[in-house]
C-alpha cells in the first residue's frame, strides 16, 4: 500500500497487516515509527477496502520492546522527550479507526508495544509472549494510554500492580486476566490471525463497525447512557442497510 522504513504496511483482499519493522532493536518504538505510524492508520481508516487490520512485530524476538529511549531518553529532559513523542497522537487515531484491529503479539510487548496492543480490540499472544509497564522504574509514567486502557481491560487492582512495580506478565497470566483474548503458538500466530482477520473481513463491515462505536463509548458512561449509543446507532445502521 504504501513504503515506509520502520513499518510496513500491506494489503491483503480486505485486511491491512502492519509490521513494526525494527527488529534488531526489538520493534522499538522511535520518532520515525511514530510518524509513519500516524500515516499508515491515516491511509487506513480512509481506505474503503480495508474491513480489518492485524498488527504485528518483525523478527524473532519482540512485538514491541517499548519507546527507543536512544531517542526519548535523550533530550535535554524527559518531559520534552514525552512531548516529542506526543507531537502526533498516534493513540487517539488508533482509537478514532472504525475497522477491527487485532494484535498478534510474539516476544516481548512493553511499554509503548502494550500501548498499541491495548488499543486494538482483539489481542492474540504467542506463549512465550511477556508484557510489562516498566515506565515508572524509568522515572516516568505509561502516558500513552496505558494508565487508562490497562485498568479498562484488566481491571483496577492488576493494572496497580503492573502499573506501579513494572513487573513482567507472562503469557499464561495475561490470557487468565484478559489481557489477552486467546494464546497461539509461535509458529503459527500470524497465521491465525489471518484467519480470524478473513472471518471479520467477509462480516458485515457496517454491523462491526457500529458494534465496535457502541462499546467503545458507551464504556465511560452509565448503563442507561450506554443503551442510548446502542439504539442510536442500532437505527442508523438499520437505515444504512435499509
Amino acid at each position: 500500500m504504501s513504503a515506509f522504513e520502520t513499518i510496513i504496511l500491506e494489503k491483503s483482499g480486505g485486511v491491512a497487516w502492519v509490521t513494526l519493522n525494527r527488529p534488531r532493536v526489538l520493534n522499538a518504538y522511535n520518532v520515525k515509527m511514530r510518524d509513519e505510524l500516524y500515516e499508515a492508520l491515516g491511509l487506513i481508516g480512509s481506505d474503503t477496502d480495508v474491513r480489518v487490520a492485524v498488527f504485528r512485530g518483525a523478527g524473532e524476538k519482540a512485538f514491541c520492546a517499548g519507546a527507543d529511549l536512544t531517542e526519548f531518553g535523550t533530550a535535554p529532559s524527559q518531559a520534552i522527550a514525552r512531548q516529542v513523542r506526543f507531537e502526533r497522537d498516534v493513540w487517539q487515531r488508533f482509537l478514532s479507526l472504525r475497522q477491527p484491529l487485532i494484535a498478534a503479539i510474539h516476544g516481548y510487548c512493553l511499554g509503548s508495544g502494550i500501548e498499541i496492543a491495548l488499543c486494538c480490540d482483539i489481542r492474540i499472544a504467542s506463549p512465550e509472549a511477556k508484557f510489562g509497564l516498566p515506565e515508572t522504574g524509568l522515572g516516568m509514567i505509561p502516558a500513552a494510554g496505558g494508565t487508562q486502557t490497562m485498568p479498562r481491560m484488566v481491571g483496577l487492582p492488576r493494572a496497580m500492580e503492573a502499573l506501579l512495580t513494572g513487573r513482567t506478565i507472562e503469557a499464561a497470566e495475561a490470557k487468565r486476566t484478559g489481557l489477552v483474548n486467546r494464546l497461539s503458538p509461535k509458529d503459527t500466530i500470524f497465521a491465525d490471525a489471518q484467519r480470524l482477520a478473513d472471518e471479520m473481513a467477509g462480516l458485515p463491515h457496517q454491523a462491526l463497525a457500529f458494534a465496535k462505536e457502541a462499546v467503545r463509548r458507551g464504556m465511560d458512561t452509565t448503563l442507561a447512557q450506554g443503551l442510548d449509543i446502542e439504539r442510536t446507532l442500532a437505527s442508523r445502521l438499520a437505515g444504512i442497510v435499509a
